[in-house]
């Protein structure tokens, strides 16, 4: 089975983004990281393999968070 990936991503103006692994945002930008980080949770956990990756301003892995 494939694992759905998303990532939690800085965007423009200080705001943040999930976008899937597999291509395309899936979602609005969030003006706070909390809010990103958990409609990808809400995602991730929806897939029956899903994953979140969160970055950082720096765009580098911060954290990852496994369903299954």
């Amino acid at each position: 089975m494939t694992r759905e990936v998303f990532h939690v991503s800085p965007a423009d103006h200080g705001r943040w983004r999930v976008e899937a692994e597999s291509g395309g945002n899936t979602g609005p930008l969030f003006d706070n990281k909390d809010d990103a980080v958990r409609l990808a949770k809400e995602k991730a956990q929806a897939a029956q393999f899903g994953q979140v990756i969160v970055h950082g301003r720096d765009g580098q892995i911060h954290y990852e968070i496994r369903n299954r």
